[in-house]
């Protein structure tokens, strides 16, 4: 009976080891897996991608006309008011030409005066003639009345000529748009008074802009006239490609920058004055290894990217190049049948067990 006892003891033992055995390796495989980092993956892309140089700087309306007083008088009217849009053409304000119609009246009056003696010169010329004919007075009588004919005859020209530029100066009193705009100023209101030369208005148009765009010194045997830039500015959500009209040849000597130059044109709601973002495009590689910007993580070692291989992340240490449209060019490092972590790069070491969001999903 005791050695029954005894075997049964030592076989209850033997399972119950064996049972711990078997707890402890499924507690080691669960922990394995509670350790592993979520992260999120993404296979290398290969792509072209452009060179290119951004700057900021503003745009300039090359046609801004200031419109101002061709003769002196009060405002009768200003026809339009800051912020009005206004086609080529439009009556912009009138000018009281009172002074001017009394001119013109006392000119045609002087003009009727000079005709009615030139009329009665006309016929006492043509009388001394038939009594130069007939011997009854000499011919130097005669040619002293053609003198004076001819004397009025140049007279009347001037007082017609007189006439006509008034008349000219009294169409000065209404002022029209040369371009089409928006008003940016109104000096001068209904009722003031004007000298020649004061200005009424200002006239800002959006039809031609220029963009200057400062660019480092250092940039300039890269950049010539030809070169293709995108445009874009806050008041208007398009982006317009242009060229590089010019470079100014002259370096800026407060920053030491160089004025690229680039024409817009018909652009909607872009407005001179306003701050402008260009990129010029300097070239072209045909093809380049790109990873997401997530991707690099900065470690004492350097620039590094996280490698996924049979679910364990590997550090690779890289090299950068150009960043654009939230990629980054990988010159060295990578291979193109890497696949890199994106999400979660950030919280990853060297031979790190990662879980891949998309195990989970499947």
């Amino acid at each position: 009976m005791r050695k029954y006892m005894t075997s049964l003891s030592v076989l209850l033992l033997f399972a119950l080891l064996c049972a711990c055995g078997a707890s402890n390796d499924t507690a080691s495989d669960a922990e394995k897996y509670v350790r592993a980092t979520l992260v999120t993956v993404s296979p290398i892309q290969y792509q072209p991608i452009e060179i290119t140089q951004t700057s900021v700087g503003s745009l300039e309306g090359l046609v801004s006309p200031t419109l101002a007083a061709e003769m002196a008088g009060h405002v009768v009217k200003v026809h339009v008011n800051t912020g009005d849009a206004v086609e080529k053409g439009q009556l912009i304000a009138t000018l009281d030409a009172t002074d001017s119609i009394m001119q013109r009246n006392e000119a045609q009056a002087e003009v009727g005066r000079i005709e009615a003696l030139l009329t009665n010169q006309a016929k006492i010329v043509a009388r001394n003639k038939t009594l130069v004919s007939q011997h009854f007075i000499s011919q130097t009588a005669v040619d002293n009345e053609i003198a004076q004919e001819n004397v009025l005859t140049q007279e009347l020209k001037a007082a017609k000529a007189k006439v006509s530029s008034i008349n000219h100066d009294s169409s000065k009193s209404k002022i029209y748009a040369p371009v089409s705009g928006v008003i940016e100023s109104k000096p001068v209101d209904t009722g003031d008074y004007v000298r020649v030369g004061d200005p009424i208005v200002q006239i800002v148009s959006t039809k031609i802009l220029r963009a200057h765009l400062p660019f480092p010194e250092q940039f300039g045997p890269k950049l010539k006239a030809g070169l293709k830039v995108r445009l874009k500015t806050p008041t208007s959500d398009e982006v317009i490609e242009t060229v590089i009209r010019e470079l100014k040849p002259q370096v800026v000597e407060g920053n030491r920058t160089i004025d690229v130059i680039a024409d817009v044109n018909n652009a909607t709601n872009w407005q001179p004055g306003a701050t402008v973002t260009g990129t010029v495009l300097l070239g072209e590689l045909p093809a380049a290894i790109m990873v997401p910007e997530q991707s690099l993580v900065l470690r004492p070692t350097g620039e590094v990217i996280y490698v996924v291989r049979d679910h364990t992340a590997y550090q690779a240490i890289v090299k950068t190049g150009i960043r654009q449209n939230g990629l980054i060019e990988i010159l060295s490092g990578l291979t193109v049948n890497d696949t890199v972590v994106v999400d979660g790069a950030g919280f990853l070491t060297d031979n790190t067990p990662v879980k891949i969001a998309t195990d989970d999903a499947a």
